[in-house]
């Protein structure tokens, strides 16, 4: 059976962690909004109506890819395109090429970021290994001009946060759409964790400052862990809805 990520690969410690996906759907989240392409994902209207829905849909996209046998893994990549496909004829246009790298991009990014923040100080290695599966997502998407290695991604990812980035009326509808779904206190448990892993340009737009309050909460968090009682915690970051699906973020291998 082969796989599309290696048993031993960073790529299914990061993915197959709750907690670590939830710090992923954070920062996707605040970089979704910024997006220059946002208002593709307007176009069906089903981003506004339920952008925790949308949004958590593709970052399970992503970590259903990452644990899947690679046939599997490369027929959920061509729904993806599929998908995408029929939204691009609804509305006669492409997506741009660069709004599909941005996705990829914070993927890759978000990764690193919420991992790091959890648990440690990834190796080169480890993060090389961590390009090399999001770049061969890519190239199944067909996604053109994508960088050959990670050192290259580091230099294209700092060309699109100066420039496929601006705060919009997008920005302020989608975020007034996330505190309604979430409700006040989850709201600002999102903003606050939102600071610990978004790249300086995002907390610029956003105008959000370094400090976040969930800095000393992460610290009990870590001991929750250790007791077991981090589904708990989790199934307080998001509606009831999702509590099922939070519970079965955790891969045990």
């Amino acid at each position: 059976m082969e796989l599309f990520v290696a048993k031993d690969s960073i790529v299914r410690k990061i993915w197959g962690k709750g907690d670590t996906v939830l710090f992923v759907f954070a920062g996707a989240s605040a970089e979704f909004a910024l997006n220059k392409a946002v208002d593709w994902l307007y176009f069906t209207g089903k981003l506004p109506a339920d952008p925790l829905g949308r949004l958590f849909s593709t970052v399970m996209y992503a970590r259903g890819i990452v644990f899947s046998e690679k046939e599997m893994a490369l027929k959920t990549i061509d729904k993806i395109n599929s998908i995408h496909g029929a939204v691009e004829k609804g509305r006669g246009q492409r997506i741009p090429d660069w709004a599909y790298r941005d996705v990829l991009f914070m993927l890759i990014h978000y990764s690193m970021a919420a991992y790091e923040l959890l648990e440690r100080k990834m190796t080169e290695a480890e993060k090389e290994d961590l390009y090399d599966v999001f770049y061969r997502m890519g190239l199944r998407m067909n996604i053109p001009g994508l960088p050959e290695s990670f050192s290259e991604w580091k230099v294209a990812h700092v060309y699109h946060l100066e420039n496929d980035m601006e705060k919009s009326a997008f920005t302020i509808d989608l975020y007034k759409q996330y505190r309604k779904h979430l409700g006040a206190f989850r709201f600002w448990l999102l903003w606050e964790s939102q600071k610990l892993v978004v790249p300086k340009k995002v907390r610029e737009l956003m105008g959000m400052s370094r400090f976040s309050f969930v800095t000393p909460i992460l610290f009990f968090y870590k001991i929750s862990r250790v007791l077991r009682l981090d589904n708990f915690l989790k199934s307080l970051v998001m509606p009831k809805k999702y509590r099922e699906d939070i519970k079965g973020l955790d891969v045990n291998e």
